[in-house]
């Protein structure tokens, strides 16, 4: 059995198209592998349009393809009215149909918080929301989105990381997600994500500050 094939890719590509435009394509040559891109100009949505991300979001879409938007929460310490602005932003200016809401809390005080976000969200037209915990957070947020990264770090990390809480059975895998990087090539990584009950994934080389300048080997092979 290949792991990769009942797997779906949330792909966080933080690269300009005109710098991998090669990247961009496969991506859209590999529409169907995929349950989302995460669009993210300048760590949001920037200051004004960007005519390139605008036309790969356009051809991602066109392709079936979720494009959402990313959006730094700063676990939780961002005002509620900035994590707004940049929501609208990316439906204005790029026609995301999702947001990926990154470094989102994951205790129970901060519940009422990603509540209202989550309601923002889906009022600006968000189909699909992620909650970029990175760790498993209180069962709760599971109420609040479409799917929840539940880990995010190295492979080293990974491949060492505690068992699945209990809570999360309730809830099909799709709705998780793990997102590894510094994975050597031929790692099990597909094959840890199901066994974690992980529906959704990406695994990729990249290492250091900026991990997710590469794509997931699961793409290589079609």
């Amino acid at each position: 059995m290949d792991p990769e094939k009942d797997l779906m890719l949330l792909v966080p590509l933080y690269e300009h198209p005109a710098d991998r435009p090669e990247a961009w394509e496969l991506l859209i040559r590999r529409a169907g592998r995929l349950h989302s891109v995460v669009l993210n100009p300048d760590s949001g949505p920037g200051n004004a349009p960007d005519e390139r991300f605008a036309a790969v979001a356009g051809r991602l879409r066109e392709a079936g393809v979720p494009v959402l938007g990313y959006v730094d929460t700063d676990y939780g310490r961002r005002p509620h009215a900035a994590v707004v602005q940049d929501l609208l932003r990316h439906r204005d200016w790029y026609g995301t149909d999702g947001t990926f809401l990154d470094q989102a809390a994951a205790t129970v005080e901060l519940l009422p918080h990603y509540g209202r976000l989550a309601v923002a969200a889906r009022a600006a037209g968000a189909r699909t929301l992620v909650l970029n915990h990175g760790v498993h957070p209180h069962p709760g947020y599971a109420e609040l989105a479409d799917l929840l990264v539940t880990f995010e770090g190295p492979w080293d990390a990974y491949r060492d990381a505690d068992a699945v809480p209990l809570w999360t059975a309730e809830h099909p895998a799709r709705r998780f997600c793990h997102l590894v990087y510094a994975v050597p090539r031929g790692a099990p990584a597909a094959e840890l994500a199901r066994q974690r009950r992980a529906g959704v994934h990406c695994a990729v080389p990249g290492s250091g500050a900026h991990p997710w300048g590469t794509l997931p080997y699961a793409l290589e092979a079609g």
